[in-house]
């Protein structure tokens, strides 16, 4: 019993909580930034088939932020100049999903091993080794803050541009290419604003857990959802509650921030996937029985 407690404890102590508030502060408004940027991102990451490259992208970024970490330089900067080019090189080289599978797969553990032999040879505090896999909750000081926020908007203001026609491109690129559409030019485009809030994610759920804000809320949402307005609202929801709600939750405790946004992201997925089922159950029912009316009429 005592050492449940002490588990608990571990987890969620919500002693002197106001005081602690104020420590992550910067962290709820970067939260709020990245909620936006992933719940955006992702709907194109779904509608494209792109949860890999996402995977493939954090590793490389992961390897700029070790590197940068061992150089003393910006951490932020170094993520963004991996997933730029991991990016970049998949959207140049994996133009099929054969090709562009089998270079993820060959770019993950190079960028993997990179970054493992920056932290090894990093003879810091090993709190900054850890927080780069699994995030932290309060390391985001005002320098980071500048280079999120600004990044953000960036990330935004291209999809603002692109998003018409990435819209069409991605539900059907032959007819979007007949039609005009610079279908390539476009997908490279995307994995450049991929690449930087893969990079972004980062510095909030650590390079291992990015799929939780740029995959799963748009996920969740794309099962309860077809509409072309109602699917990126919802995404950004439910990116925003799982960001800001694991920040909250993880001040209260002793471990790292993000078993507590990837399990709000999981409750969310888990409710939207339950609510989708139901739903295509009810209204399926439904078309049988008049399927059935008009075959006996």
């Amino acid at each position: 019993m005592i050492i449940a407690d002490g588990v608990w404890q571990q987890i969620f102590n919500f002693d002197d909580y106001g005081e602690l508030l104020v420590l992550v502060r910067n962290s709820l408004i970067a939260g709020a930034a990245l909620g936006l940027v992933g719940g955006l991102v992702g709907v194109f990451v779904i509608r494209r088939d792109l949860p890999f490259a996402v995977h493939g992208i954090s590793e490389l970024s992961f390897a700029g932020a070790s590197a940068a970490l061992l150089l003393g330089a910006n951490i932020v900067a170094g993520s963004i100049i991996g997933s730029l080019i991991a990016a970049g090189t998949i959207g140049l080289l994996g133009s099929r999903a054969r090709d562009r599978n089998s270079l993820i797969g060959t770019l993950m553990p190079f960028g993997l091993g990179l970054g493992v032999l920056f932290l090894a040879l990093y003879k810091g505090r090993a709190a900054n080794k850890f927080g780069i896999l699994t995030g932290q909750i309060v390391a985001v000081d005002t320098p980071q803050m500048s280079w999120l926020l600004g990044t953000s908007a960036l990330v935004l203001i291209a999809l603002a541009v692109i998003w018409r026609p990435l819209t069409f491109a991605s539900a059907d690129p032959e007819v979007a290419e007949a039609r005009g559409v610079p279908v390539r030019a476009l997908s490279f485009a995307f994995m450049v604003v991929l690449g930087l809030a893969v990079a972004l994610s980062v510095q909030i759920v650590g390079a291992l857990l990015v799929l939780t804000l740029v995959v799963t809320p748009a996920a969740a949402a794309a099962r309860i959802t077809a509409s072309p307005v109602l699917l990126p609202v919802l995404s950004v929801v439910f990116a925003m509650a799982s960001i800001e709600g694991g920040i909250l939750l993880a001040l209260g405790g002793s471990i790292p921030i993000s078993p507590y946004v990837t399990t709000v992201s999981f409750v969310i997925y888990v409710v939207c996937r339950l609510a989708g089922t139901r739903r295509t159950r009810k209204f399926g029912g439904r078309r049988g029985g008049r399927r059935r009316v008009l075959e006996l009429g």
